[in-house]
């Protein structure tokens, strides 16, 4: 069968395979977009640890929020070439599976401010296992995972998502710059309190704090380290 076959072709009439060479040593997923002339889309958020979860949940109802999904479990595995490749450039690579849904996605290096915003693009996965082999076969490899239990909160212009992590329970305040200082305000959570750090930030510093031997923010791994407090931490 002519290898060829069944291949997605840029613009410019190459096969994915011969444009493999350009993949390498750039963004990859972002390159993708740019043959296809297509935008990145931005990803905007602030973190925030929080003390009562069920207090947030009910500040949440009050001003408008409502529960889309509830707790659902969730695996991140962290994906980097030979010599960390991508984490060098302040991108990541990162397979979820949530509940019995996987995704793929690939984040730009982030921009500095005070909230996180970073190209994000993310595609749907019909079988993790299998996606899974294909970035190995890529060259690719599994370098962190960290799960946590997140439901999702919207009210209908942007996002609010709360984590219970193995090192404590986090929120994300998702959507546009101004409604993100709006929400946060209403949730009572001052822009000192916004945290733009990456969980595998977060974690790599909560560590140092406790001392922890995990090498993966995992329940089974972490089990018996201290929480995640604000002084652990700059935000």
């Amino acid at each position: 069968m002519d290898d060829n076959v069944g291949q997605v072709r840029p613009k410019d009439g190459r096969t994915l395979r011969q444009a493999q060479g350009r993949l390498w040593g750039t963004a990859q997923l972002h390159l993708c977009f740019t043959l296809f002339g297509m935008a990145t889309p931005q990803e905007v958020e602030v973190k925030f640890l929080v003390s009562d979860m069920k207090a947030l949940q009910r500040k949440l109802e009050e001003i408008g929020f409502r529960c889309e999904t509830p707790s659902t479990h969730e695996v991140n595995t962290l994906y980097d070439l030979p010599g960390q490749k991508l984490r060098g450039k302040g991108e990541l690579l990162r397979l979820r599976k949530y509940g019995d849904k996987w995704t793929l996605t690939h984040k730009a290096r982030g921009l500095p401010g005070r909230h996180k915003s970073r190209g994000e693009l993310e595609t749907v996965v019909a079988d993790g296992k299998a996606m899974d082999a294909l970035l190995r076969a890529l060259g690719f490899a599994p370098n962190f995972v960290y799960e946590k239990f997140r439901s999702e909160w919207s009210d209908g212009k942007g996002n609010v998502v709360l984590d219970h992590t193995p090192i404590g329970d986090v929120a994300e305040i998702e959507g546009k710059s101004r409604w993100i200082d709006r929400t946060a305000r209403a949730l009572g959570v001052s822009a000192e309190q916004y945290v733009t750090k990456s969980y595998g930030e977060l974690f790599s510093e909560w560590k140092r704090k406790t001392k922890c031997k995990a090498d993966n923010m995992t329940f089974r791994e972490c089990r018996g380290c201290a929480k995640l407090k604000s002084a652990d931490f700059q935000p």
